[in-house]
């Protein structure tokens, strides 16, 4: 028994001395850092924030000659961006007038108005997407008005559907509209005579004119569209040794001042006035309702009673010229003339 119990504390012991012996070795050792070792506690400066550059967005609002402000201006920065070296004076001018028109010009999708409109936008942009410039000129070479005589001058962008043809105002003897085309509308004729023609901007807004008027079961038929300046100085010879030079040249142009020649003209008439272009067929059902809804489809009555002082043409209810919407609301709504219209501009 006492042998057992001997042997027990000599284990019990020998335990407590290898317990003892691997607590004293259990010891936590923490390396010095070396040396060469530098911990640098200052503040790191701030990293500065990479600047994006902010995307050029072109004026979604309509403009046109005589228009001011910031649009125009951002307009005209884009028109320098794709290539035309224009002044950006926040004016639409003349040379802005010529670039939107030249641009125009090159685009087999827009149509040749010398306004800034949707489409022409989306073509702006798609050239500044594409980082591509265009060739300045090659839809319109840009030139001045040129003098004729004295009196009159020859008008540089005969594209412009705002331009002003009149008997101090001519159209380059030359010029042909590139793009005319048929209305498809009435004509009191069947043959196929150049006079059904007009331009696309202006026989587009013509259907849509004729179609309104047909809603209202009004007879309009068109009568006579685009003229040469061949055909012109025919029809005012004629007209000179029927009536005089000076009578004449107050019903007719002298070939250069027709507004026919622009393409953007179409006489129009009715079975009651047995489709005649005469003064009466302003007291139809027709004449009075085109004095009262034409502007709505972008057409003016271009020889109005009592402005032809202004005019110096005879009063014409029959004479339909394409202006566009803008300008011919304001003309017809006023009771004023397109010569009395952009006089108003240019100030």
């Amino acid at each position: 028994m006492f042998k057992h119990k001997t042997i027990y504390i000599l284990i019990i012991g020998g335990l407590l001395l290898f317990l003892s012996a691997c607590n004293s070795n259990s010891k936590v050792v923490v390396e010095d850092e070396p040396e060469d070792t530098v911990i640098d506690n200052e503040e790191k400066p701030e990293e500065q924030p990479v600047e994006v550059e902010e995307k050029f967005v072109l004026p979604t609002e309509e403009l046109q000659k005589g228009d001011k402000g910031e649009d125009v201006q951002t307009l005209q920065e884009g028109l320098i961006k794709i290539g035309y070296q224009i002044s950006n004076s926040g004016t639409y001018s003349a040379e802005t007038v010529w670039a939107v028109t030249d641009l125009q010009l090159q685009s087999e999708k827009l149509l040749v108005t010398g306004i800034y409109d949707k489409k022409t936008r989306l073509t702006i942009e798609s050239y500044l997407d594409k980082d591509k410039t265009i060739t300045p000129g090659e839809g319109l070479p840009f030139k001045k008005d040129e003098k004729l005589d004295e009196e009159t001058v020859i008008i540089s962008n005969p594209y412009e559907i705002l331009a002003l043809i009149n008997k101090q105002n001519a159209l380059p003897k030359d010029f042909k509209p590139s793009d005319l085309v048929v209305p498809d509308v009435r004509f009191p004729f069947v043959e196929d005579l150049p006079k059904k023609q007009m331009r696309k901007v202006a026989a587009d807004a013509l259907e849509k004119l004729f179609a309104a008027a047909d809603l209202e079961s009004l007879d309009l038929f068109a009568q006579s569209g685009f003229r040469s300046y061949e055909r012109q100085d025919y029809l005012f010879a004629s007209y000179v040794s029927n009536h005089g030079e000076q009578e004449a040249n107050t019903f007719s142009a002298k070939p250069g001042e027709s507004e026919h020649q622009s393409g953007l003209t179409m006489d129009v008439t009715s079975p009651h006035v047995n489709y005649g272009l005469v003064v009466e067929f302003g007291d139809t059902e027709e004449g009075i309702w085109l004095k009262e809804h034409a502007a709505e489809y972008g057409f003016i009555i271009r020889y109005p009673e009592g402005k032809e002082d202004i005019t110096l043409y005879q009063y014409e209810p029959w004479h339909l010229r394409y202006v566009g919407v803008k300008a011919a609301t304001e003309i017809m709504e006023r009771g004023i003339t397109l010569e009395e219209y952009l006089e108003e501009l240019s100030n």
